[in-house]
Parts: structure tokens; sequence; C-alpha cells
């Protein structure tokens, strides 16, 4: 067999090797994402100074919230015709080489200091997310066969791929614009998606067989597109419907992250240290907390995925359902922290005399990222577990136009703080997201019963 035969399937550390290069495409496009967000409602709500790098929109706090929460949702609700076009017209391959040319173009137009250029770029990535998301996450599903039990674990790899570029994207965005200007930090944030699109072009050729068109005119499964549902790919279409609902809850609690707590940590969070830090000096930047959560993931995400293994092997209830429904119960727990921090601001008048403490932030991020950490990686793989293949980049794309839904109930939550106030909102958000979380555990077993054994898997010794 020749070796251009052999490309895509190579293996690397047990795993083919086209998930690498995967994983470093979709590394740079969160990089530029993450980056961006860091500073998005910061740019937003910071005041307007006239020839100033730091001049901002000076929007409020319930204006900046409320368009950060319609923005993030239609970045993900436009992963449903991306997923559909890719399904109906291209495959996921070429859908990603669009998206990654879009998100190049959008961040680089952020990058320039004129109204017109900041929400042309934002449309441009909001369009170029929808192409290049859901179907990114559709190829690594098709690197493995089906019953694969290395599929999780390969899912979690690529999901530290995300969270590495969301952490250098949040760190060092955030340190670049506050150091030299939004826009320096907006163009920062466009040289990495240029990076992630080089690496695509080079990777192809381990990609071979994956993300092609299944409906193309001389394709074997050509008819594939064609045949109708059977009961059991309509009961699995159901439950993934159903977990969808999860989602929506988990990411409206998650994604206060980039709303609510960024404002806080912003506003009301004492961001001072005793010692100086290269481009810090004695104030962390409220942008650089963004890059927490990314930051624990990369240290637990392998020991999470490595306990999940070993409970599993043990014969211990382990369904994608169950954990996604741990991961709620755990970051809604997290909010609680939040809670204890909003317990220690004082304000007089309009004027915020004490702040909170910097470690109840931390150990909010570290929360969320232990529950997001079970539940979103194998939201991931379930979603290529059940989807029908003739379906499989759309019902991507409708999990992260679920998610897209859980960032606008996000920014509308966020919203509330400014009439119900912080302590209300974030022990309300940790009570409810317990409560559903208990709730999907008790109706588990009719929902395992309607994915018919799709994630019956052997597991290796």
């Amino acid at each position: 067999m020749s070796t251009t035969e052999l490309q895509h399937q190579r293996q690397l550390f047990g795993h083919p090797a086209g998930l690498y290069v995967l994983f470093f495409v979709e590394m740079w496009e969160r990089f530029s994402y993450y980056g961006m967000r860091a500073i998005l409602t910061l740019f937003l709500a910071a005041p307007v100074i006239l020839n100033d790098p730091q001049s901002g929109y000076g929007w409020s706090n319930v204006e900046t919230l409320s368009f950060y929460g319609t923005y993030t949702m239609l970045v993900y609700l436009m992963s449903i015709p991306g997923g559909w076009v890719a399904d109906k017209y291209i495959g996921q391959k070429k859908a990603v080489m669009i998206g990654g040319l879009l998100l190049c173009l959008g961040h680089g137009t952020l990058a320039i200091d004129a109204q017109w250029a900041f929400f042309s770029g934002l449309f441009l990535i909001v369009v170029g997310v929808g192409f290049l998301k859901p179907n990114i996450s559709t190829m690594v599903g098709g690197l493995y066969k089906k019953g694969d039990a290395k599929r999780d674990v390969g899912f979690y790899i690529f999901y530290m791929g995300i969270n590495i570029g969301a952490f250098f994207g949040a760190l060092l965005v955030g340190i670049v614009a506050a150091k030299y200007g939004w826009h320096y930090g907006f163009g920062l944030a466009g040289i990495g998606m240029a990076l992630g699109q080089l690496v695509y072009f080079y990777g192809l050729k381990y990609l071979e067989g994956v993300g092609d068109f299944i409906g193309a005119k001389n394709s074997p499964n050509k008819e594939l597109m064609k045949t109708p549902l059977t009961k059991v790919e309509r009961d699995r279409m159901l439950v993934m419907f159903l977990s969808f609902l999860i989602i929506i809850v988990f990411w409206g609690a998650f994604e206060q992250a980039g709303g609510l707590m960024s404002l806080y940590t912003e506003q009301k969070t004492d961001r001072t240290i005793s010692f100086s830090l290269p481009y810090i000096n004695n104030e962390i930047p409220a942008a650089v907390f963004q890059s927490i959560n990314a930051f624990f993931i990369i240290i637990f995400a392998t020991i999470v995925a490595n306990f999940w293994y070993k409970w599993a092997k043990k014969g211990k209830e382990s369904s994608s359902l169950f954990k996604m429904a741990i991961g709620l119960i755990i970051m809604a727990f997290g909010f609680f922290f939040m809670t204890k921090a909003s317990t220690e601001v004082v304000i007089q008048g309009d004027e915020v005399v004490q702040k909170s403490a910097m470690i109840w932030l931390v150990l909010a991020y570290l929360f969320h990222t232990l529950g997001e950490l079970c539940a979103s990686p194998v939201a991931l793989s379930f979603i290529t577990k059940l989807a029908p293949a003739k379906y499989a980049a759309f019902m991507m794309g409708a999990y992260f136009a679920a998610t897209g839904l859980g960032n606008k109930v996000a920014g509308f939550v966020g919203e509330l703080s400014e009439g119900a106030g912080e302590f209300q909102v974030f022990t309300g958000i940790a009570i409810f997201g317990i409560a559903f979380g208990l709730l999907i555990l008790a109706i588990l077993k009719p929902l395992k019963r309607l994915t018919h054994g799709a994630e019956e898997i052997t597991l290796e010794s």
C-alpha cells in the first residue's frame, strides 16, 4: 500500500492522525473566538473617550448583556444552516474550509477601528462559526468506527484543543487589549484564525474519506439521503432533542462567564495583587479571568476522562445523559461561590466602596470547569453516536443551536441582575441548575431506552 493511501489511516498516540489536525484547527479557531469574546462585553461597556485606544461604546450593563446574549445565540444558531448546507450540498470538509475563510475575514475586520467594521466583522464571525463549528465536530466523530471505545477519549483530546486555544486567546488578547487598545486585541485574535486555516490546508491529506459529501453523484451512499428514518432512528432523534433541554439549561448558566461574570469581574471584584507581572503590573485585567476556565480544563481534562473510563469499566452508570446531568449539578453548585462573593460587595450610592475577593471567582470557575468536563465533551460524542448518517452535521448544528439558545438565556438572566441583584441571580441559577440535573437523573432509564443501545461499546483493557 502506498504512502498516499496510508496517510488518512495513520495513527498517532493510539488515535487517527486526522484527530490532531482537527485539534489544532479548532485550537486556533477557539483562540480567536474566545480571545474576541473575552473583551467583547468589556469593550461595549467601556466609556467613550475620544482618541483613546481604551475608548469603548459606553453601553449600559443591560444593553451590553442583551447584545452579548443575542450575538452569541446567533453564532451558534447559524450552526443549523451550516450543518444543513454541509449535509445536503458540500459535505463537512468543504464547510469547514469556507467557515475558516469567513472567520479570517471577520476577525481581521474587527481590528479596524470603525463602527461599520465592528458590526461587519461580527456578522462574518457569526456565519463563519456556523459553517465551521458543527462540521468540524462531526468530522471528529467520523474518524472512528461505530462502537469504538476511543471515540469519547478522542473528543476529550479534541476538547483539549478547544480549551488550549481558549486559554491563550483570553489571556493574550486580554493583555494586549488592556495595554495597547481594544482593536489590537481583536487583531491578535484574527492572526490566530489565519494560523488555524493554514493548519487545515496542510492537514487535508490526513482527512481523506472524512467529512466528504455522502450525497454526491458518484458516492456509494448517494441513495442514503432519500431513505426514510427507521423507528430506532426516530427514537434516537427524539432523545437527542430532549437532551438539548439539558444543553440550554447548562449553557444558560455557564455562559454567565462571558456576560454577567465578566462585567462583575470588571466592576465589583478586587483584582489587585501585591506583586507586579509583565504587561499586567498590580491589577489583573478583567478579560484575563476568562482564561481561568480553560486553564482548569487543561489541568483536569485527562483526570476527568480517565475517571469516567474507569468508572465505566467497573460496570457503573456512565451514559452520556448521566454525565451531562452530573455535570449540570456540579457546574450549578459553583454559583454558590458567586453568591458568597456578592455578599462582600458594599455600594454607597452609585459607587462600589468594597469589592469581593478574587478567590470566590476562581472557585466558581473551578466548579464550572469540572461540570463542563463531565457534560460538554460527551454531549458532542453523544450526537455523533445517535444521529443518522444523513443528518449528522444537521444534528450537530442543532446541538450548537441549543447552545446558542442557552447563550441567549444567559444574557436574559444576566440582565435580571440589574433589578433583582447579583445575590438573587447567582443563587437562583445554582438552585435551578441542581434541581434540573436531579430531575434528569430521576427519568434517566426511560431516556436511555430511546437510544436503543447506541452507546453500548466494547471497553479495551
